[in-house]
């Protein structure tokens, strides 16, 4: 079987080094054009184009695929390209960009994608993020065929995975791209030898997953302390939480929620000893601070942080 493979960052990756090592066919990989990044933003390549130049896969960087978008001549020759190209299906994983109808009919069998929840929950665009935040006990991986819907489209295979208490985004979004490289090869074996048997989504039950702003890295010390702890693993990495202290932005990498209360106004530090860790009081609960980071400085457990950047108790963060 032929596959045209179409991601951008590392969830994809890993999908794409499934689909080689299994040895499918892979005579096209679309990818996002290279972006600036880190502190000399310089253009980078995605983790996928990356992958795909190492193994001498073709690559093709599209502005966009929508022909009557902002960037028509460019759809129109990638148009061209998948057309010209021989393939079976095409896999989609965290590609970044809308496929149109005029590309989902391309493919002989269709696309196929691969998305980070049990669907239709978090249909969108952080459903890895989201699910920790909202405090969801499982999540999974969900192959399904594509349509013109966000994310609407029959589940072919569905597995779930349970989110343990420490799992972050860094942690759950490896665990996932390495589900979604194994069903995605079993997707595609199956779908070799007969047709994959499909399920509708159900109408109940469907939440969407809204993109990640920086603007909500923000804490509001006046949630509860469990509400904060999870909105820290599931910004972490990206795009990190932080909070306003005497004019300074202090980011919070991890936390935890205790089942103590307190009194004490919203944002308040109760204490930071080397020992305790940081205590901060919430609208409900007690959230102890365990890594830190002050501006230009490294990421710490709390103990090394307070070495170099005391915290007074009876202080407060200022909640937004």
């Amino acid at each position: 079987m032929k596959v045209i493979f179409a991601g951008t960052p590392e969830f994809a990756a890993v999908a794409l080094k499934a689909l080689h090592e299994a040895g499918f066919t892979i005579p096209l990989v679309l990818t996002q054009p290279d972006r600036p990044a880190g502190r000399g933003m310089q253009l980078q390549a995605s983790a996928v184009k990356q992958y795909a130049i190492t193994h001498g896969i073709p690559v093709a960087q599209p502005q966009s695929l929508k022909l009557d978008g902002k960037y028509p001549e460019a759809a129109a020759q990638a148009h061209a390209l998948l057309r010209e190209t021989e393939h079976d299906v095409m896999v989609v994983a965290a590609y970044g960009l809308i496929l149109p109808l005029s590309v989902l009919q391309i493919p002989r069998l269709g696309c196929l994608n691969i998305h980070g929840s049990l669907l239709p929950r978090w249909r969108g665009a952080a459903p890895i993020h989201r699910a920790i935040e909202a405090g969801d006990h499982e999540t999974g991986i969900t192959v399904m065929q594509m349509e013109e819907g966000l994310d609407t489209g029959p589940m072919l295979l569905r597995q779930s995975l349970a989110i343990e208490e420490n799992d972050t985004t860094g942690s759950l979004h490896a665990k996932l791209a390495t589900l979604g490289g194994q069903m995605i090869v079993q997707a595609l074996k199956q779908l070799e030898q007969q047709a994959l048997p499909s399920t509708v989504q159900p109408e109940n039950g469907v939440t969407y997953a809204a993109k990640i702003s920086k603007e909500e890295a923000a804490l509001d010390f006046r949630l509860t302390a469990s509400q904060i702890a999870r909105k820290i693993r599931a910004f972490t990495p990206f795009p990190g939480t932080h909070a306003a202290y005497q004019g300074q932005t202090i980011k919070i990498w991890a936390a935890e929620a205790l089942s103590m209360q307190s009194d004490q106004p919203a944002g308040q530090i109760l204490s930071a000893h080397p020992h305790d860790g940081v205590l901060v009081a919430c609208g409900q609960g007690v959230l102890k601070l365990t890594e830190l980071q002050k501006p230009g400085g490294k990421r710490l457990p709390a103990a090394e942080f307070l070495q170099g950047f005391p915290l007074a108790s009876g202080t407060c963060f200022t909640t937004f």
